[in-house]
């Protein structure tokens, strides 16, 4: 008999510190609403629950339409979102999404979930150019986020990229590079601001 995957459950990492864009990256608006509710909003349509990544001071802040996971600052970087989220529910994957992705869009979301491998560690969105996976852009399995946990407690390293180039993730590419274009300064939000408004015949 077949197995089941996981139940899938959305996350958006909105606790990061945003020093070189010099405000909340997750706060900024390129599509009408703040960018960690538009990603919300966009993974409610693909994942059973949805869930909004913060840091205990943030916390208070967030809109009650929103659910949240507080950072339980028991790892370094982009992993203390993740596996806070995995400590809180560790039978569901999860669909990990940045905050500062301002040209992502559902399509491109919905080609990570149909093409998702519930028998690998993870499935990673990467640009064609580079190949290489995109952590912040990843369904997570449970059993990789073990793995994970487990690599943190042996490894110097607590970045979520080399973990994926180590582990069984499969990769998935995009039509277009451009819709996993990170904006983390004011130079990358004007330009992404630019490509929303010719996407749009603006």
């Amino acid at each position: 008999m077949e197995k089941t995957a996981p139940k899938l459950y959305g996350l958006v990492l909105a606790g990061g510190k945003s020093t070189r864009m010099g405000s909340d990256k997750g706060l900024i608006t390129y599509h009408d609403v703040p960018q960690q509710e538009y990603l919300y909003q966009l993974l409610e349509q693909l994942c059973d629950v949805v869930f909004l990544s913060v840091r205990e001071e943030q916390e208070s802040s967030v809109d009650k339409a929103y659910k949240t996971i507080v950072d339980r600052n028991e790892y370094r970087g982009p992993f203390n979102g993740i596996l806070s989220a995995h400590a809180s529910h560790p039978n569901v994957a999860w669909l990990v999404l940045a905050c500062d992705l301002p040209l992502l869009d559902l399509e491109s979301i919905k080609q990570l979930v149909e093409q998702r491998d519930s028998d690998s560690s993870a499935t990673s969105f990467a640009t064609n150019q580079t190949k290489l996976p995109e952590p912040l852009i990843t369904i997570w399995e449970p059993e990789g986020l073990q793995k994970a946990i487990t690599h943190l407690e042996t490894s110097e390293s607590s970045c979520p990229r080399k973990f994926l180039l180590n582990t069984n993730t499969k990769l998935v590419f995009p039509q277009q590079d451009e819709v996993l274009y990170n904006a983390n300064s004011l130079s990358e939000y004007e330009f992404a601001k630019s490509k929303i408004a010719l996407n749009h015949g603006e």
